[in-house]
């Protein structure tokens, strides 16, 4: 198992850019606020957890093909990831807020991971997970996303009110999508210099 600290910091830092804004941190924020936040963080880590190992196993297929294919794959993937992010409006909705307080720790667990492991198939950030898995390791990775993942949940349940009223959500979604640009047009270059 080799690690690569870049791989693992380009990993977080684009998973965290892409799900600071999405409908994730929102369900967290308004679970923590009917549920104990502990409980709601454990639930979202394990369902991230699952994600994290089913795109990075996609990504791993994927690196299994010629080198120039998977770039090209790469490169289209990223000008996806950064259309969804430039094209989008800052989507600020979040989960009703009233409704009865669910207790206990297995009601609290359970409510979290399915409503985590449900909203994030086909999401931008595990479609990334898997395309960062083809082109720069597997492990790296699988940490670097999953750091990320488990982060924005964290600070969603820590800090998520004072985020939302100050930080303006389309402003993390730019950065997020120029970033994911910059890596569509790197990873193409490098199937026609490569």
């Amino acid at each position: 198992m080799h690690l690569d600290p870049l791989a693992i910091l380009t990993a977080f830092g684009l998973i965290f850019l892409a799900e600071l804004p999405d409908k994730t941190m929102f369900a967290s924020l308004a679970m923590g606020t009917r549920m104990r936040p502990l409980y709601v963080w454990i639930g979202t880590s394990t369902a991230f957890l699952a994600h994290v190992a089913i795109a990075v196993g996609a990504g791993s297929l994927l690196g299994l093909l010629p080198g120039w294919s998977v770039k090209l794959v790469s490169a289209l993937l990223f000008g996806f990831g950064a259309f969804m992010l430039l094209r989008s409006g800052g989507d600020d909705d979040e989960a009703d807020a009233g409704g009865r307080t669910v207790t206990g720790f297995l009601p609290v667990f359970s409510t979290a991971f399915m409503a985590v492991f449900i909203s994030e198939w086909g999401d931008l950030t595990q479609i990334t997970t898997a395309n960062l898995a083809a082109t720069n390791g597997t492990w790296s990775t699988a940490i670097g996303s999953l750091a990320a993942l488990m982060s924005v949940s964290a600070l969603a349940l820590v800090a998520g009110r004072f985020i939302a009223k100050r930080v303006p959500l389309r402003t993390v979604q730019r950065i997020g999508g120029v970033c994911m640009a910059a890596l569509a047009i790197w990873s193409l270059t490098e199937v026609f210099t490569g």
